[in-house]
C-alpha cells in the first residue's frame, strides 16, 4: 500500500495537513477516508462528541472505551472535542492549516442534513466505509427503492457486482495531535452509577477485539450459523453487531473473510444477515420518519395500551414469562440480547401487551452496546407488523413454545432467571402451569420468588387480534 500511496502522492507543500473526522469509523483496517487523508504529509485525526447526535447510555459506555482503544492505535494522536461539528472543524482546519476534511458517511436523517451543511462550508470529502452499498443505488429497475428484503438483497444487492475490498492500513501515516484537544474522560460516558460492571466483562471493545471475535466466530460458531444461531444458550451468534455499528470492523471485512471460507448454507446465511443491515439502512435513508412514524398508516389507528406498570415490568424482565424474563435480564447485563429472543421480547410487548413499538425501540437503543438507529427502527416495525416487509400483525410469537423449542434443556432461562433454576423442563417456561408440590420442591412461590403472568397469554393474543381487524381495512 505504501508504494501506492507514494505514487498517488498529491503536490502538496510539506506541512500540508489533513483532518479526518472520525465518527462510526473506530479503525484503522479498510479505511477508505483515512487512506484518502493519508496522502497528505500529515494526518489530523479528529474525534467530536455531537450532543445532537442521539446515543443511548449502553452505547456511551462503549464509545468512551473505543475511543481508548483507537486513541492508542494513533498512538495518543486522536484530539478530542465537544460541540458543533461546522463550529470546531472550521477552527481546526484554520489553526492547523487544514487542507482538506475527510470522514466516512453515516446515514441518519439528522447526519445527511449536518454533513451537507459542512460540505458547503469546508475543503471536505466523504467516502462509504459502513455499507457494502450505498442506499441510493439499490434500487428497482422502475428507480424506486425495495420495499421487501429478499428481492432487495438477491436482485438489488447480489446483482450489483462485488463489494468494494477492504483497504489495508496505510503504511506512510504521521498523524499530530491539536493543542486544545479534550481528553476522552472530558466526554462524560461512563456512567454515574456503576451499572456496567457485568456489561464491562462481557466485551472486548475496539478493533482488536472485533478481530479477534470475527476470527473466533469462523473457526467456531459459522459453521453451524444457519440453524445454530436460533438457540441463545449455544455459541453459534457472531456477536459482532456492536464492533460493526462502531465501525471497529467494516461489513466488507466481514464479507470477504466469511467467503474465504468457502461456500455453503451457513456463509450464506451470515451473508444474507449483513444484507438485512443494508435493507435497514435503505429504508431509513428512503424514509426519514422511520424511528417515529409507521411505515403503514393503517396501524396510526392501532389502539395501543398506556400501562407504565406493565412497560417497567417488560424493562426489568419481570414479566412472569420466564423466556421474556431471561432476554430482558441479559439485555440488562450485557448491553445485548440474542436476535430469536430480541423477537420473542419484541413481539410480547407489543401483541401480548399491546404495547406502542415505538416504546420498545426507545428501551432498546438506550440499552443495547448495537444501538443503532436504522436497525432497531425496521426490526421493530418488523416485528410490529407496520413496516416495510413486516411479519405479518397475527403472527405473534408464543413465549412458552419458542422457549421449548429453542432453549430445550432451559440452559439460557435458568441463567438470567436463576430463582426458576430448580424447575423442571416441562414446567420452566409456563410456571403458572406447575404443580404446586413441584414449585415447593423448587423453592417457588409465585408472586414472591418469582412473578405471575402479567397477562394470560390466549386472552391476550386474542385481543390483538381483534385489535388488529379493526384497522386492516
Amino acid at each position: 500500500m505504501g508504494n501506492v500511496l507514494v505514487g498517488m502522492e498529491k503536490k502538496l507543500s510539506r506541512e500540508a495537513i489533513a483532518i479526518y473526522w472520525v465518527r462510526k469509523d473506530l479503525r484503522l483496517e479498510d479505511n477508505p477516508a483515512l487512506v484518502e487523508a493519508a496522502l497528505h504529509r500529515k494526518v489530523l485525526p479528529v474525534f467530536i462528541l455531537d450532543e445532537k447526535e442521539e446515543i443511548g447510555a449502553a452505547s456511551k459506555w462503549w464509545l468512551h472505551y473505543s475511543l481508548q482503544s483507537l486513541s492508542s492505535a494513533f498512538g495518543g494522536s486522536l484530539s478530542i472535542f465537544q460541540g458543533n461539528p461546522l463550529t470546531i472543524l472550521k477552527e481546526l482546519v484554520e489553526r492547523n492549516g487544514g487542507e482538506a476534511v475527510y470522514w466516512n458517511r453515516c446515514y441518519t436523517p439528522y447526519t445527511v442534513a449536518r454533513d451537507k451543511i459542512i460540505k458547503e462550508a469546508l475543503p471536505a470529502k466523504s467516502f462509504n466505509g459502513s455499507l457494502l452499498f450505498e442506499p441510493w443505488e439499490i434500487k428497482k429497475d422502475n428507480g424506486e427503492p425495495y420495499k421487501v428484503f429478499t428481492p432487495f438483497f438477491k436482485r438489488g444487492c447480489l446483482g450489483a457486482g462485488s463489494p468494494r475490498k477492504p483497504l489495508p492500513i496505510p503504511e506512510k501515516l504521521q498523524c499530530i495531535k491539536d493543542d486544545t484537544s479534550l481528553s476522552i474522560e472530558d466526554l462524560q460516558l461512563l456512567p454515574t452509577i456503576p451499572w456496567d460492571k457485568e456489561i464491562k466483562k462481557t466485551w472486548k471493545v475496539g478493533e482488536e477485539g472485533a478481530k479477534k471475535r470475527f476470527s473466533d466466530f469462523l473457526k467456531e460458531g459459522i459453521s453451524s450459523y444457519k440453524e445454530g444461531r436460533d438457540f441463545p444458550a449455544k455459541p453459534f451468534v457472531s456477536r459482532l453487531s456492536p464492533y460493526v455499528h462502531f465501525g471497529e470492523i467494516s461489513p466488507n471485512t466481514l464479507w470477504y473473510g466469511a467467503q474465504k471460507k468457502g461456500a455453503n448454507k451457513d456463509i450464506d446465511h451470515f451473508l444474507r444477515e449483513l444484507g438485512w443491515r443494508e435493507f435497514s439502512y435503505s429504508l431509513l435513508f428512503h424514509n426519514p420518519s422511520l424511528p417515529a412514524r409507521n411505515l403503514q398508516e393503517k396501524f396510526d389507528r392501532f389502539p395501543w395500551i398506556k400501562n407504565k406498570e406493565h412497560l417497567l415490568a417488560w424493562k426489568k424482565g419481570k414479566t412472569g414469562i420466564p423466556f421474556v424474563d431471561a432476554g430482558m435480564r441479559e439485555l440488562w447485563q450485557t448491553g445485548y440480547m440474542h436476535n430469536r429472543v430480541r423477537m420473542v421480547v419484541a413481539s410480547y410487548l407489543v401483541k401480548n401487551l399491546r404495547i406502542d413499538w415505538r416504546e420498545g425501540a426507545a428501551h432498546f437503543f438506550d440499552c443495547l452496546v448495537d444501538a443503532d438507529l436504522a436497525n432497531n427502527s425496521a426490526s421493530w416495525q418488523w416485528v410490529a407488523g407496520c413496516g416495510a416487509d413486516a411479519a405479518p400483525y397475527f403472527r405473534i410469537f408464543n413465549p412458552v413454545t419458542q422457549g421449548q423449542k429453542f432453549d430445550p434443556e432451559g440452559e439460557y432461562v435458568r441463567k438470567y432467571v436463576s430463582e426458576l433454576s430448580k424447575l423442571p423442563n416441562k414446567y420452566l417456561f409456563s410456571p403458572w402451569e406447575t404443580p404446586v408440590e413441584v414449585l415447593e420442591i423448587a423453592g417457588v412461590e409465585l408472586g414472591k420468588e418469582y412473578p405471575e403472568p402479567l397477562v394470560d397469554l390466549k386472552v391476550s393474543r386474542a385481543a390483538a387480534l381483534s385489535s388488529y381487524e379493526r384497522i386492516k381495512s
